[in-house]
């Protein structure tokens, strides 16, 4: 196994303890929602969330603005 190999595993260890010590359920309450599920879940959601939105809004921003400065 290589070095990508003990990284990965590294990394899954890290994923392991993080949920294993994230266990407690916490309630979300945004508006009239109202969301309870477990805290490792909601900061992986979360976590998802704005990776997505920091790769979207450049291809967003650019589109907007052809130049690429603000007009």
């Amino acid at each position: 196994m290589g070095v990508r190999g003990y990284l990965g595993l590294a990394l899954l260890l890290l994923v392991v303890v993080f949920i294993a010590q994230n266990t407690a359920v916490v309630t979300v309450t945004f508006l009239f929602w109202k969301v309870s599920l477990s805290r490792a879940l909601m900061v992986l959601f979360v976590l998802a969330a704005g990776i997505g939105i920091g790769l979207a809004l450049p291809g967003l921003m650019r589109r907007r603005h052809p130049g690429g400065g603000p007009t």
